[in-house]
């Protein structure tokens, strides 16, 4: 995935609270490995579950694991990061640009859109939904309506479950955060059922964000910003798809699969409707609210 050299990047559209420290509510460390592993994991998932983020996979259950840092040390995105060149030369400006595109993308796909922004941040930080540590993984928080992400999930997506990786995998992880953006403008968080299972709510939700970033993917050129996007480029974004399935994070964690307690979708329904995004028409060919998933 290479962006146009001289596309114009808004930097606004990202805030930096990397370096920060933003530590969760009552002082609880942020150790995740041995037993504070176990409070801070049981923090995430009341996160998670309870104060309503809409995040990319049951990450809390690799708590004990580490999240490193991101490519690039924390710096002055709007010095930094002007030009499509400059996102074709650091990882955080590619972040920058792809965001610039998503949001390019709804702004003409969605009636009465309303951009916000993505908050990059390392260890914790405070949300309208609470603490949150970077054990939860990208996530978007429909109190506040902020995207949510530690760059170092994107050596955890490779290291730790398994995804080959690449600027379009990273950028499809934004483009599922967004979708869920998009849900909250619609109503779908208020309205959809909270239940688990390969044809719960919870699921369905999460499969029509990860159609509404195939729909990004499909026009991603025609926003401005990409120059082009390869085979490659799209394989790599399929594969991380299936990564962060509920069945092969669970193989990975615990050894077993358990359907019933899905939140997110299968390998294969992950990249099933990733797909049906790519090849739809618009936000229309993305309903995952009718029939099986």
């Amino acid at each position: 995935m290479r962006f146009r050299k001289d596309a114009k990047l808004d930097p606004s559209q990202v805030e930096d609270y990397r370096g920060r420290g933003g530590g969760l509510p009552g002082g609880i460390p942020l150790q995740l490995g041995g037993g504070g592993g176990i409070i801070v994991l049981l923090v995430v998932l009341a996160f998670m579950f309870l104060g309503g983020g809409g995040g990319l996979g049951d990450l809390g259950s690799l708590a004990g694991q580490t999240v490193g840092p991101g490519q690039q040390p924390p710096g002055d995105l709007a010095q930094e990061c002007q030009t499509g060149q400059d996102a074709n030369e650091r990882e955080d400006c590619r972040i920058l640009a792809s965001i610039n595109s998503i949001q390019a993308y709804w702004n003409k796909a969605f009636r009465g859109y309303e951009p916000t922004a993505t908050r990059l941040f390392d260890g914790s930080i405070q949300t309208g939904c609470g603490g949150a540590s970077s054990a939860v993984g990208p996530f978007y928080c429909p109190n506040d309506r902020y995207v949510y992400i530690d760059l170092g999930f994107f050596d955890q997506l490779s290291s730790q479950l398994g995804a080959q990786g690449g600027p379009l995998a990273e950028a499809y992880i934004l483009a599922h955060e967004y979708g869920h953006h998009v849900q909250n403008l619609t109503g779908v968080f208020r309205n959809a059922d909270r239940g688990t299972g390969p044809q719960g709510g919870q699921v369905r939700v999460e499969l029509q964000a990860d159609c509404y970033a195939g729909l990004w993917v499909g026009n991603a050129v025609k926003t401005g910003f990409i120059e082009d996007l390869t085979r490659r480029d799209v394989t790599q974004a399929l594969d991380a798809a299936a990564s962060v399935g509920d069945d092969r994070i669970q193989e990975r964690t615990q050894g077993r699969v358990t359907p019933e307690s899905w939140t997110h979708g299968s390998a294969e329904q992950r990249q099933s409707w990733f797909v049906r995004g790519i090849e739809g028409s618009g936000p229309q060919s993305c309903d995952t609210f009718k029939g099986r998933v």
